[in-house]
């Protein structure tokens, strides 16, 4: 049987274990470093960026398309350096929209008619963001799509 003293010892040196400063140091700054990595990883890429702005102008205009239909107002898009804007939509907006992306352009700066008739003519616009195109384009009966430069140029006769 142990002496009363050397359980008492033992329990003590259970208890007492823990983490030495340096080790939560090592930890803390493994953490800071995978975290960093991380946010530099997460980046959009111009091309992400294009892309993203491409679908946001194909669903706006889808929408004002729909309520041009809907009303029976013709709606013209209009892109200018800064945005584009919307004109005949009800309420009228003030200032043209801004692109998400800083230096977005559209290559021809036509404007679009959107309706208010179902089938409209074959239209296209092409986005550009540094060396990145995209075109969105639709053949009049089909909503606006989201086409790479290689396809629209394969696709027009």
């Amino acid at each position: 049987m142990s002496a009363p003293g050397s359980s008492r010892r033992a329990v003590r040196k259970a208890t007492a274990g823990g983490f030495t400063l340096l080790e939560l140091l090592l930890v803390v700054a493994l953490i800071a470093m995978v975290g960093s990595g991380v946010a530099f990883a997460l980046r959009e890429t111009g091309e992400q960026q294009l892309e993203r702005e491409a679908q946001r102008l194909v669903a706006l205009l889808d929408a004002a398309r729909a309520q041009s239909r809907a009303t029976g107002v013709a709606v013209v898009w209009r892109p200018d350096a800064a945005g584009f804007e919307f004109v005949g939509l009800q309420p009228a907006q003030q200032e043209p929209t801004p692109w998400m992306a800083p230096g977005t352009e559209v290559r021809d700066q036509q404007p679009l008619v959107l309706g208010p008739e179902p089938i409209i003519e074959r239209q296209q616009i092409e986005l550009v963001l540094g060396g990145q195109s995209l075109r969105i384009a639709t053949d009049g009966l089909r909503p606006f799509s989201v086409q790479s430069s290689d396809q629209s140029a394969a696709a027009t006769p």
